[in-house]
Order: structure tokens, then sequence, then C-alpha cells
């Protein structure tokens, strides 16, 4: 799998994540136990790096990026959608990052909270813990989701990681 120190920085990957081998991750990224980074995926910490806490799904062909100065920090229990993308942003822990949305510098996605497929969530949007983002640019609704609502998605990806590391097996 490409994983490419950029100078003297490194990644830092737990032992217990699953990183696909056509996942792609460069310089200051770190992800946590059991998280799962799924094939196209780029983690491209040239900057202030990426964080992802524990038992984290970061799917097929997502982009997180930072810039110098913004980390882009994804919390524990986290789904990010296919063909998302991420950049200097915060996504806290049980939030769920829908398929092909983007969310840009100095956001916060509550814990808990959901990001409809497709939405912008712009530059310092706060979405509140539990709320619903939706539309371009992303419109919020409070209070919309259960507690604990999106923890089975990051649970489910928790034990396809395990099922990969233990099966995959390449063919040709």
């Amino acid at each position: 799998m490409p994983i490419y120190a950029l100078g003297d920085v490194e990644p830092d990957i737990h032992p217990e994540a699953f990183i696909h081998p056509q996942a792609v991750i460069i310089g200051r990224v770190s992800v946590g136990a059991e998280s799962t980074i799924w094939p196209g995926t780029v983690l491209r910490g040239d900057g202030a790096g990426i964080a992802i806490g524990a038992r984290s799904s970061i799917q097929d062909n997502a982009v997180l990026h930072n810039t110098d100065e913004l980390p882009t920090v994804v919390g524990s229990d986290v789904t990010v959608g296919h063909l998302a993308h991420l950049e200097g942003c915060t996504i806290e822990d049980e939030a769920l990052v829908g398929v092909a949305s983007v969310v840009l510098h100095e956001a916060v996605v509550g814990r808990g909270a959901l990001v409809g497929a497709s939405a912008v969530v712009t530059n310092r949007m706060m979405i509140p813990p539990l709320a619903l983002a939706v539309g371009v640019p992303a419109k919020v609704r409070e209070n919309h989701m259960a507690e604990g609502q999106n923890r089975s998605d990051a649970q489910s990806y928790v034990g396809r990681g395990r099922r990969y590391r233990a099966e995959m097996r390449l063919l040709g």
C-alpha cells in the first residue's frame, strides 16, 4: 500500500487499523485503532496534518487534506462517505459525512450530526450536535438525529475491516 513519509514526517497508523492497498497516505497523518481507509482514498498530510480517531471509516475515493495552518480532524466512530472531501475542518465523534459531500476550512460538524449526500458545509460553518445539514450551501435542521444513531454504521465498518484484513487476497 502506498504510505509515504514527507521529509522526516511519517504517518502514524495504529496496527489494528485497516488500510486498503489502493489508498494513499502521505506525511502528517494519524489513523486510530480499528479505523478503515478504503480504496482510492487519499489522506495528504502535507501541512498541519490529518488525525483520524478510533473506529472511523473513510470510504472509497474520499479526499482528506489540510492547510499549512488548519489540520483536518476526524473523531472516533465517524463515517465519511464515498467521494467526500474534507479540508481544514473538524468532524466530531459519531458524525456521518454523506456521499460526495464537502466540508471546508474551519467548519465543525458536531457530535452525532449528519451531513447529507452532496451537501457543502462552507468555511467556518458550525453544525450543532445531532443536527442534519443538507444542500448547497448546507442548511441546518437541529435536533434531527437520535443519540447514537450513526454509531451502528461506524461499527459495521469495524467488522468489515476485520474481514478484509483476514480474507482479502489479490487474484491477478
